[in-house]
Parts: structure tokens; sequence; C-alpha cells
């Protein structure tokens, strides 16, 4: 369900394979944080609620390989794959509150979740307190190279000729990638009809094959077929152009009303953290992300750095359930 569970895993080990060596060869230039009250005395654990290989993992392991230069303690990833992220989230919404365990998170997670699962497990607002957002991320909206569609105007055209004869992919029922159909389809009149697999492995086997039309998912799942001139972006749901994206156009500059998504990964500490243990953790964390080479892996891999406070990660994780419950209402997914 998540867009980490969406990457094909060679893809995925590969992406983070890339982020993990190139940082290993960076020298070690941070400044090193003075403990605050005691804080940090012992390893913090980041649990990322999906399997090793994932873009959940590796953007987890893109922060903690360096988080410790300037932290002063490690910092040990700990993966609790299950139920569309709900597993992990869960452990970390139950863990002491006491800083020494840290959710990596994301979108789907946090706000789609609540609305897809009749019992999640946990209230992203009542258990967690939001630490900061890592990222922000498109989708991409892609085609077979030698597709007859050329643009996103071609698609559109097609689609409101013939509705529903079009087909698009998806990684799976009730994902933003899903939702960005149902949003195309009732707000912008690009009316398709949804194929869902169990990931986007299968979803591009079909896409290539010529059994869909085009397929909407994430950057990071198709970042490298589209360099090697397998697939065609028509557009993406970003507001912005980034790294390998960046003279694709988005959907905003193409005119389309409402079709301004991102997914974002962030780190969560449990409800009742105390305060300072949390700004500690949001300096720390924020500075990692600042590092030049840091950035630079992120912005390549077609996502831009936010390093938010705290506060604004709480503003923008309420806009986004605000937004993503009216979403999942309307395209009527459930995941029970």
């Amino acid at each position: 369900m998540s867009f980490a569970s969406r990457i094909p895993h060679i893809a995925r080990l590969a992406v983070a394979a890339a982020w993990l060596s190139a940082l290993a060869l960076q020298p070690a230039t941070a400044e090193p944080m003075a403990p605050r009250n005691g804080f940090p005395s012992q390893p913090v654990k980041f649990i990322s609620p999906f399997p090793p290989g994932g873009g959940n993992d590796a953007t987890a392991r893109l922060v903690t390989t360096r988080l410790p230069e300037i932290m002063g303690q490690p910092a040990v990833v700990d993966n609790r794959g299950g139920a569309g992220g709900n597993i992990g989230a869960k452990a970390v919404a139950d863990a002491k509150a006491d800083g020494y365990t840290v959710l990596t998170s994301q979108v789907s997670i946090m706000a789609v979740n609540p609305s897809l699962y009749a019992s999640p497990g946990f209230d992203p607002i009542k258990n967690f307190v939001p630490i900061t957002q890592i990222n922000a991320a498109p989708l991409a909206l892609v085609v077979e190279a030698n597709s007859p569609i050329k643009s996103f105007a071609d698609l559109a055209a097609k689609a409101k000729a013939s509705p529903g004869k079009v087909t698009y992919a998806t990684p799976g029922n009730g994902t933003l990638s899903h939702l960005v159909g149902v949003v195309l389809a009732k707000d912008n009149g690009v009316e398709m009809t949804h194929v869902p697999y169990k990931g986007a492995g299968p979803a591009l086997t079909d896409l290539i094959g010529g059994q869909v039309d085009v397929m909407v998912t994430s950057t990071a799942s198709v970042a490298g077929m589209v360099q090697g001139g397998k697939l065609r972006v028509l557009a993406v749901t970003s507001p912005r152009r980034i790294g390998v994206f960046a003279k694709v156009p988005t959907l905003e500059e193409l005119g389309y009303h409402g079709a301004r998504f991102e997914d974002w990964y962030g780190f969560f500490a449990p409800a009742g953290t105390p305060p300072e243990r949390v700004a500690f953790l949001n300096e720390a964390i924020v500075r990692t992300l600042r590092m030049p080479e840091v950035s630079k892996l992120v912005t390549d891999g077609g996502s831009e750095v936010v390093a938010s406070t705290p506060e604004a990660f709480a503003a923008q994780l309420k806009q986004d359930i605000d937004r993503w419950s009216r979403i999942v209402k309307l395209s009527g997914a459930r995941a029970d």
C-alpha cells in the first residue's frame, strides 16, 4: 500500500546501495552537538515500517548514516514491515516516549491509512509528535517508450473522447497513485479505468507489455527505466520540476485543477516525548539533511529537501489528513 512497497525489489536495493555507498565515501566534517540534559546517552532506534530495501528504509538509512556524527550516538534502523506500514507505526505509538524510538513515516501511512483502514492501530495526531519532514516528492504518469501517447495532452484527449477506455495501472487500490486517477476523473474530466496491481513490479511489466495504457507511480519506482529509455514521462504531480524529472511538465503547469500531489517522508516520536528531546532530534536531523552531499542525493532522486520545524510538519500533516480523507471517501477504496 505504501510508496516503498511499490518500488521493484532490485531497483529499491540499487537505490539504497547507491545512496549509502555515496555517503560512505564522504568525509565526516559535521560538528557534533553537545547532549542536552543528558540526552542522548544511548543509541536512537529508527523504526522503518517496511522491509529492508524499500524507499522508506532507504530514506531512513540516508539520514541515519550521517546522523551519528552530529547526534553523538549511534542511529539504528529497525525494520517492522506489515499491513501497509501500520504495524511499524503502532510499534512506535506504543513505545516509551523518551526520544530513543523514532518512526520513519510517509503520507500513505499517516494521512491515507487512517481513512483506508477501519482499525489502523494508531491515530496520527493523538499518538505521535512530528519531528521533521524530510522531503517532498511527486508522482509520475508514465507510458511505454513506444506508446502512441506522446504527451499528457494526448492522454487527456483520448480519455475524454472515449471515457473509461484508457486504462491506468497503479500499485494497488487506495494508493496515492489510485487517488490521483480519481481526482483527474472527478475534478478534470480525464476519466480512465483503474487497473490495480500488487505492487509496481507487475504493473510495470504489463505497462511495457502493452496490457495497460499508462501508469501512475512514485518517481523512485521509474527513474531508472526513464533514464534507460524504456519509459516516457507525461507529467509529474509536484508543483515544481526536480532532479531527473526536471524537463517534465507538472500537471499544474498544464492547467489541471487540484492536481498537486506530493509524497513525503518524515520522522515522528511517540506522543508525550519531552519537547526538549524533540527539539534536539529536529536540530540534529535538519543539520544532517542540509549537508551538501545528503541534500544532493535527495534532489538527484527526484525529491526536494524540506527539513521543517515540528510545528510546520504538524501543520502539513493536518492538511494532508484533511485532503486525503476526502479523496479516499470519494474513491470508495478500502483495505480491510
